[in-house]
């Protein structure tokens, strides 16, 4: 999966009847479904059962099982609202009859009100002066953990460029945040007639990668992805603004804590010039993995 056509043809799903659909899964590098693909295709589904041009606004979900590659994933809509401002929407995936998570979303009709955001911070490189994803593969794939080599050579549909890039053999702690600028790969003809909905659903996927990890930076001296048994507990997100992928956008990312083999994340996503579109956090397992 390497296009937004891609990424499209797996997020949008197929309509079995009433308020059910079915997806299929491609993996991103884990053994298990990608904890953003469930995400953003369960936002599809909901989204589906929107009739009167509300706007998604928040989400909120738990991941209760790992998810299958080979099996679909079928997701049943419920309707828990319709109000005067709000819908409410609530999506249970499961494979097999087996619920492997819940999602709860709600949206909201446009209305006036007071703004305000906090601002993006003004002292960091911009992407066109960092190495991508794809160029430090290419440039230090032959010197990398066999981990990490696989994982950047599964193709992607989004690139992602982080503002610093740690040598995996230094043996020490991290500070506890990250910045990662990303972008949809392809031509930005590809992706100027996507409306609000889909982007939206876009940036939910892209939304859950990344931001585990820097709960493990503070603990880099001892901790990496091959030592921790690891696995997104919940997420949610909130939708601000209007915004698009014509250009990068930057994810600001910061672990308050960890503790009892849980990390927690949050992150804040920001154009380019500094408008705030999204906010983020998790929590995950963080297991040490005892020999």
């Amino acid at each position: 999966m390497n296009s937004v056509e891609n990424l499209l043809e797996i997020l949008q799903l197929k309509h079995l009847k009433d308020n059910q659909f079915e997806g299929v899964s491609e993996t991103v590098g884990s053994p298990n479904v990608f904890g953003g693909q469930v995400l953003a295709q369960a936002l599809n589904a909901a989204y589906r059962t929107i009739t009167n041009g509300r706007v998604l606004h928040s989400l909120h979900s738990y991941f209760l099982e790992a998810g299958h590659l080979e099996y679909p994933i079928n997701y049943d809509v419920s309707i828990m609202r319709d109000g005067g401002s709000f819908s409410v929407r609530r999506v249970t995936a499961s494979q097999n009859d087996e619920v492997i998570f819940i999602l709860s979303a709600s949206f909201h009709k446009e209305e006036e009100g007071y703004s305000h955001q906090i601002e993006m911070k003004t002292d960091i490189k911009q992407p066109e002066e960092l190495m991508s994803w794809t160029d430090v593969l290419e440039e230090y794939g032959s010197m990398l953990p066999t981990k990490i080599k696989s994982f950047l050579e599964i193709p992607r549909p989004v690139e992602f460029k982080p503002t610093h890039i740690a040598n995996p053999f230094d043996k020490v702690d991290l500070p506890p945040y990250i910045d990662i600028w990303f972008k949809l790969k392809g031509d930005n003809a590809d992706i100027a007639d996507l409306n609000l909905a889909i982007r939206q659903q876009i940036l939910t996927y892209i939304s859950d990668y990344n931001i585990l990890s820097v709960a493990l930076q503070p603990h880099a001296s001892k901790a990496h992805w091959g030592n921790l048994l690891t696995a997104s507990l919940d997420h949610s997100m909130w939708f601000f603004r209007e915004f698009d992928f014509s250009d990068w956008l930057l994810f600001s990312l910061e672990t308050p804590s960890t503790g009892n083999a849980r990390g927690f994340a949050r992150g804040n996503i920001f154009t380019r010039d500094g408008v705030l579109v999204a906010s983020v956090a998790q929590e995950g397992l963080m297991r040490p993995i005892k020999k």
